[in-house]
């Protein structure tokens, strides 16, 4: 997914986030919970990490939380400016992709929101926002292409792809579990339950890291795909590639970031876990 939601902004319904496969949600669910309560929780679990822990582990994330919006950010709205020579629209240069792939049973539907394109693999749905749909810029060509390519992983049968979309299930529950652990830690201070609310904590982040480390993948596969197929096609020229690579991969940053802000809470767990068997 391409699916670029700002990071301190917390999506409305983060379930349907979920059965789309949209991994930045996770990061944004992440982000709004950890700020503001994972001080809490070392004072309440206690243990080895604690405060030095959450500056060790969570305080560079959020810096490269912040550094890899600011990267995406820069990169479209320049390139969001840049006319394509062809002035072939998103839509059509998705359509394109899919056509060339041998794919004819998804929809290409216009969305609102600013860069909330996704492909849906269960409603075979590929999702443009507004400025992507109609757009004919180097950046919505570039993210159009990028969700179909997803599309055309999912045809092929894309192993990565396969083991995301298996994940989902468990992973929206993990997602589900998180808040009632972040909760239960306001007002449990010591005892059995609240190492039992820690090691549920540290299962769902092993949850979330495993698949954030997958999604990584997925999505560099997606944008290797649209690169191809936007020069094969003849939709944009060898020149023009230089507007794309760098939205698409400035946009593979903030993948980069929610695993590693994954990565970075699971440790900064297992730090307080480990502090208190010490």
């Amino acid at each position: 997914m391409f699916t670029l939601v700002k990071l301190y902004e917390f999506p409305n319904n983060i379930h349907s986030l979920l059965e789309l496969g949209v991994p930045i949600a996770f990061f944004v669910l992440q982000e709004r919970l950890n700020i503001m309560n994972m001080d809490m929780l070392a004072m309440f679990f206690g243990g080895g990490g604690g405060f030095m822990g959450y500056f060790i582990f969570v305080i560079p994330t959020i810096i490269l939380a912040m550094w890899a919006q600011s990267k995406v950010s820069s990169a479209y709205n320049k390139y969001v400016r840049v006319p394509s020579r062809g002035g072939i629209t998103g839509a059509e240069a998705a359509a394109a992709v899919m056509r060339n792939a041998g794919i004819s049973d998804v929809k290409i539907v216009q969305v609102r929101g600013h860069l909330t394109d996704h492909y849906d693999p269960i409603g075979k749905k590929l999702a443009l926002s507004e400025e992507n749909y109609r757009g004919t810029s180097l950046a919505a060509l570039g993210v159009a292409a990028h969700e179909a390519g997803h599309a055309v992983q999912h045809k092929v049968g894309y192993a990565a792809l396969k083991v995301r979309m298996a994940l989902v299930p468990i992973t929206n529950i993990s997602t589900r579990v998180l808040p009632i652990v972040m909760i239960g830690s306001f007002f449990l201070i010591g005892g059995a339950l609240s190492v039992t609310l820690l090691k549920l904590g540290i299962l769902c982040y092993v949850v979330l890291t495993v698949f954030q480390l997958i999604t990584l993948p997925v999505e560099f596969d997606a944008s290797a795909r649209a690169k191809k197929e936007l020069v094969s096609l003849g939709i944009l020229g060898s020149d023009e590639m230089v507007g794309v690579s760098r939205t698409l991969n400035a946009a593979a940053l903030t993948y980069v970031a929610a695993f590693v802000s994954s990565l970075s809470y699971l440790l900064y767990l297992l730090s307080m876990f480990g502090g208190r068997n010490d």
